[in-house]
């Protein structure tokens, strides 16, 4: 190896700061500690210089953050940009995150030469056709890339039936390292507007259909002789819908709405039990935030939640079934102790399995630098 820092340029399309925004600063802050020369470059099609992934990313204190501003449909534009950028930064990996990063970068080269192009699968949502289309086009244009990480074996299993070649999927589920000080649970729950002795159900995610918020509305429906507040951070295009349909339940006293959240992984000592109620999953970062809080976790039993969490670390239950969901929430209500054990479990099990330092040797294997 040469005594050059391996420059690395991750690429992504941000939304609403989620789990895939978090595992790229986690994972550049991290490479950029371990002697990479890191850069990200943040598509935006909107928000422009007040998006907020901006400020999580200079946070991470790599080498550079690159906002590239381009209309919605400025596909070739943003080619251009990335491909100017990646040449000018000589990388060494360039490695996107999305489905519109992933298709611009399988277009061709960018630029033409000696890095390795890598991209990270975070998940698949399904959803409706449009959705569907675009997922199609994304696992086609994987072919093309040096090396794809899966981040659940559920992920992996997809690519290759899928036609992508088996050497070059690799399994690497994310990591968890705590970046922001947690409250405790009296000033949490103060922040939040929460009495002290509620009960409360926390879910935290976007208002989408794949993360199952109505799912977890009819749930609740089914909880009504239960004390219980449900406390919903997240926005979304859905959320409207979702108001409406607890509305018709009865439960608007019972479900507070607050929106987007900023830094809502500092809150979690607030939930009395936290509810994923998924109806796809990579690997969460909401649930390995759950686990450090050491909050009680009903999940679903999708993609990569499984290998995260077993039934002793928390209670999982069948994706779509609010019968389901609704039980296990009642579990945790009456018998707090053992809900509790399993917390407990879940954080010993998150310290021992999902540290950054072997999550950052498995991005290294799989980049190849020390042949750089």
């Amino acid at each position: 190896m040469t005594g050059r820092r391996p420059v690395v340029v991750h690429v992504l399309a941000p939304g609403e700061i989620g789990g895939l925004e978090r595992v790229v600063t986690l994972l550049g802050a991290a490479q950029q500690d371990a002697g990479c020369d890191v850069h990200i470059a943040a598509v935006l099609t909107d928000g422009g210089f007040d998006h907020p992934f901006l400020a999580a990313a200079h946070a991470a204190r790599v080498a550079g953050v690159h906002p590239i501003l381009v209309p919605p449909r400025g596909y070739l534009r943003e080619r251009r940009a990335i491909g100017a950028l990646t040449k000018r930064l000589v990388a060494d990996v360039i490695h996107t995150h999305g489905y519109r990063p992933d298709l611009i970068a399988a277009a061709g080269p960018l630029p033409p030469g000696g890095h390795v192009l890598v991209s990270t699968v975070h998940g698949f949502t399904g959803g409706d056709w449009k959705n569907r289309c675009y997922e199609w086009l994304q696992v086609h244009a994987y072919r093309r890339f040096d090396a794809v990480v899966a981040v659940a074996e559920s992920v992996g299993g997809r690519l290759r039936e899928s036609g992508v070649p088996p050497r070059r999927v690799f399994v690497v589920p994310n990591a968890w390292r705590e970046t922001v000080t947690p409250l405790d649970r009296i000033a949490a729950r103060r922040l939040l507007g929460l009495p002290d002795e509620e009960f409360v159900v926390g879910w935290v995610g976007r208002l989408s259909f794949e993360k199952g918020p109505d799912v977890l509305v009819d749930a609740v429906g089914r909880l009504r002789d239960l004390p219980l507040t449900v406390a919903v951070l997240g926005g979304g295009r859905a959320r409207a819908v979702l108001e409406q349909r607890a509305g018709e339940q009865g439960l608007n006293g019972q479900v507070r709405w607050y929106g987007v959240v900023p830094e809502a992984m500092r809150l979690f000592a607030a939930f009395d039990v936290f509810v994923l109620s998924s109806r796809t999953e990579g690997t969460p970062m909401v649930l390995f935030e759950a686990m450090a809080a050491g909050v009680p976790i009903v999940a679903t039993r999708v993609g990569g939640v499984p290998d995260v969490v077993s039934t002793a670390e928390a209670a999982l239950v069948t994706p779509d079934d609010p019968l389901a969901l609704a039980t296990a929430i009642r579990a945790v209500y009456h018998d707090r102790a053992a809900a509790e054990r399993r917390a407990a479990a879940a954080r010993i099990r998150l310290e021992r399995e999902f540290g950054v330092a072997p999550w950052l040797d498995r991005y290294e294997a799989v980049y190849g630098l020390v042949t750089v």
